[in-house]
């Protein structure tokens, strides 16, 4: 190769290169001041991110002019702009949970054997969004638009356990418990025993509670401010879902629900209280 094209060749991938340099540190500025409500001064910025206060002075201005941020001069403060605003409501319109979990939940039945449940908790009760049937005979049922009572199923327990104390609180005080089975729990007391293992556990178990013969295994998916968005579960006959096995089916579930978490920009509990 001649010598002039080989610096040519090298030449273009240095600026390709400065390019994603340059995007890379402009994200990181973006990033660091929608960590700051009232903004942040230029050198307090720079000082974040790690940069000399000429580079971040001049990656702010292209940033400022397509609007992602904003100078205020009245507190020499730069903020998070209104296309920034725009794009993330973009992201919010378009983060549908149902389509982004279904690949999840095929994939977590085929890992586990057993029917897939996504559901959320409505007025008190659970309603169930979607479902992903195993392949074997025996299988659990929960058609979507299908509703539970919070204290018997899975994924009632499981988002019980990780809301806010003082709305898990409110919705204890109101809840009439009734025996859907004779393993069903009968009083708040139960139920506030059965919370706590759970929230050390990390996932629920529904042992013939909701129904003769299911056992079902949740845990929870969390929205951007870890507080419980939805419940996943794996819903199976007992004599599947047996004692040995639900700590593996805990396991598989809890990742699944992480990884759902992520997808649509969630936040797991402990990293929000770390």
């Amino acid at each position: 190769m001649p010598a002039s094209s080989q610096e040519n060749k090298q030449a273009s991938s240095s600026r390709a290169s400065g390019h994603v340099q340059s995007l890379s540190r402009a994200l990181s500025l973006l990033n660091a001041l929608s960590e700051h409500d009232q903004g942040l001064s230029l050198s307090a910025v720079a000082h974040e991110v790690g940069l000399p206060t000429s580079t971040a002075h001049r990656l702010l201005t292209t940033l400022q002019n397509e609007r992602y941020v904003r100078f205020d001069p009245n507190h020499s403060a730069w903020l998070v702009g209104v296309q920034a605003f725009r794009a993330g409501s973009a992201f919010l319109r378009s983060r549908d949970l149902v389509t982004t979990a279904r690949p999840y939940m095929r994939r977590l039945m085929e890992q586990s054997g057993e029917t897939v449940n996504l559901a959320v908790m409505d007025r008190g009760e659970v309603i169930y969004l979607a479902q992903t049937e195993t392949h074997k005979m025996m299988r659990a049922i929960a058609k979507p638009g299908g509703r539970a009572e919070i204290f018997s199923s899975g994924v009632g327990k499981a988002l019980l356990a990780f809301m806010p104390e003082a709305d898990a609180s409110q919705l204890l005080q109101h809840i009439t418990f009734y025996p859907e089975t004779e393993n069903t729990l009968a009083s708040a007391e139960d139920l506030q025993r059965d919370l706590d293992v759970i929230k050390t556990r990390g996932y629920a178990v529904d042992d013939e509670e909701n129904a003769v013969g299911l056992r079902c295994v949740a845990a929870v998916i969390f929205d951007e401010y870890a507080s419980p968005m939805a419940g996943l579960s794996l819903s199976g006959p007992a004599a599947r879902v047996t004692d040995a096995r639900i700590p593996a089916l805990g396991a598989a579930v809890s990742q699944v629900a992480r990884e759902i978490t992520a997808a649509i920009g969630g936040q797991p509990l402990a990293r929000a209280r770390g």
